[in-house]
């Protein structure tokens, strides 16, 4: 079977993630399916909504639902999109793909739970970063557990797949970028970490962390400080938290630039 962002069409449900698609206008959303037991006045209004921009919606069976969304998580909506558009490296890269001199990019190795993947998503875009860089295997992608994860988020995110993230950590020194990986062995933390100016933070994968390659090539490894009876973070929490971080390093200094 191929992974969620590698077909041609799919379904995403939820009320966040179907209004965000809506919102964000960068997918084709061909049907939309609600509910005709009972779906309550949040669902009713957007499908109002939904059908005055010639959206045909259709009313299903909650176990109609259950079917298409593959749980029972739905909220009594869900729509047929066509993918959520990524871009390629060198198209990040390129002096027209709008990326800012002191672009923050968000590069997930190995990441592969769709929760986790969604809720760093939501984080990346909550807390403005330019970018988030994923490689095409060994990754969960943009699909539509990772959109539920992200409450819609994802529907926003600039999301890059690159085939080879090590080698593409190569092109994006070369384009200016310092490299931060957070792994918990470090001996900086993040809060002693320059995270201003172009640069990019790696969050490493739910069980193994940054890979062996992946983390020689970056230029700093940072670690968030702990001082409680339990060593590690959950891979979301771990990255929301250092994300943080640098966007309130970034916004610090940005009055010192002018």
């Amino acid at each position: 079977m191929k992974p969620d962002h590698m077909t041609k069409e799919e379904i995403i449900y939820g009320i966040h993630p179907v209004t965000e698609a809506l919102k964000a206008g960068r997918r084709k959303v061909l049907r939309v399916y609600i509910s005709r037991e009972n779906p309550g006045k949040r669902v009713n209004k957007l499908a109002e909504k939904i059908r005055k921009s010639d959206i045909y919606v259709e009313a299903v069976s909650r176990e109609q639902l259950n079917k298409l969304s593959r749980n029972d998580y739905h909220q009594d909506i869900a729509a047929r999109v066509s993918p959520l558009p990524t871009t390629t490296g060198s198209r990040l890269l390129a002096p027209k793909s709008g990326i800012k001199q002191d672009a923050f990019f968000l590069v997930l190795d190995s990441v592969v739970d769709p929760q986790n993947f969604g809720a760093l998503v939501r984080t990346a875009v909550c807390m403005g970063a330019d970018a988030v860089i994923i490689a095409r295997d060994r990754s969960a992608g943009p699909g539509p557990a990772a959109s539920r994860a992200s409450a819609g988020a994802m529907e926003h995110a600039r999301i890059c797949v690159v085939t080879n993230l090590a080698n593409y950590m190569k092109d994006l020194k070369k384009n200016g970028f310092w490299i931060i990986g957070l792994d918990h062995m470090a001996k900086q933390s993040i809060a002693e970490t320059d995270m201003t100016g172009k640069c990019a933070l790696i969050i490493g994968g739910e069980d193994t962390g940054i890979r062996p390659l992946v983390k020689r090539r970056c230029d700093f490894l940072c670690a968030i400080a702990q001082s409680g009876p339990v060593n590690s973070l959950n891979a979301s929490v771990a990255g929301g938290m250092a994300v943080y971080e640098a966007m309130r390093q970034r916004h610090t200094a940005a009055p010192n630039k002018k």
